[in-house]
């Protein structure tokens, strides 16, 4: 009986063709047959390495077909090489299928790790990564947009998402909406390529920075948002400085020292201090 070939989850460049590993080139040279998000962009990345396998169609549209079509090879000892259009398949690409029932078929699975834009980004953002959430792409519709990110108000860990050159702008004044004009957000366009920008600040410094330079506005772009601050509740020691200070200085000021000195939420003592008069 032959035994069984091996699925090679290959991560390809995102951008800087140098970014390829060793192991990546290696692993697409000596495979049977490469299955690819999308063929033409595939033949781009192999004639440039000088890879001539066979390349095969593997994207949305035919994932559920074409995943049975590779089993069928893989049993058969044929080992085969799954690609992208950039970075590391499965992360927002196609493969899910096909790597589950290999799973379920004990067909090994081997993954060969290189590039992936949204550990490229969070890696030179300056946000805290100890917890992060990776939601794919922002959702095409304004009210879905408002909705998602009215519930990340609260949450304590740093968001992840993918956006288009063409609701980049949408998506943003959207942010604005559900989460205020000083929620604080970073923007990594065009990772690794020749025009890589990374632009941390304010959602309204971000906006009046990208609606103020067309050429901001192109490429491919992650957006990340900064968690809340995870900070201890307001107790009674807190409540009680924040009355002594506001009798001698403004409420903000007073809530700003006492956030300070205790470490809870700076916003949640000025509403506080607010239902306090």
């Amino acid at each position: 009986m032959t035994p069984a070939g091996k699925l090679y989850v290959v991560a390809t460049p995102i951008g800087n063709l140098d970014d390829i590993t060793q192991r990546a080139l290696a692993t697409l040279q000596q495979v049977n047959l490469i299955a690819a998000e999308d063929t033409r962009n595939a033949l781009r990345l192999l004639n440039h390495f000088s890879i001539k396998q066979k390349c095969i169609a593997y994207h949305d549209h035919n994932e559920n077909s074409q995943s049975s079509k590779l089993i069928e090879l893989l049993k058969d000892g044929q080992n085969i090489a799954l690609i992208s259009d950039a970075g590391t398949p499965l992360i927002n690409d196609p493969g899910y299928h096909l790597v589950k029932q290999c799973r379920a078929q004990n067909i090994q699975v081997v993954p060969i790790p290189g590039a992936c834009a949204v550990i490229t980004a969070l890696c030179a953002a300056g946000v805290a990564t100890d917890q992060f959430y990776f939601g794919g792409f922002v959702p095409p519709k304004q009210q879905a947009r408002q909705a998602l990110f009215k519930k990340l108000t609260e949450q304590t860990y740093t968001s992840v998402f993918y956006e288009s050159t063409h609701r980049i702008i949408a998506s943003l004044q959207d942010l604005q909406t559900s989460m205020g004009a000083e929620q604080t957000i970073v923007i990594g366009r065009e990772l690794t390529k020749t025009f890589e920008t990374f632009y941390a600040g304010t959602v309204a410094d971000t906006l009046d920075w990208i609606q103020a330079d067309h050429n901001q506005q192109k490429g491919e772009f992650v957006l990340i948002i900064e968690g809340a601050e995870k900070t201890q509740e307001i107790d009674q020691k807190s409540i009680d400085l924040l009355v002594k200070l506001k009798a001698y200085m403004p409420l903000k000021a007073a809530a700003g020292i006492v956030a300070e000195t205790y470490g809870v939420n700076k916003k949640a003592l000025y509403q506080a201090g607010i239902e306090l008069d």
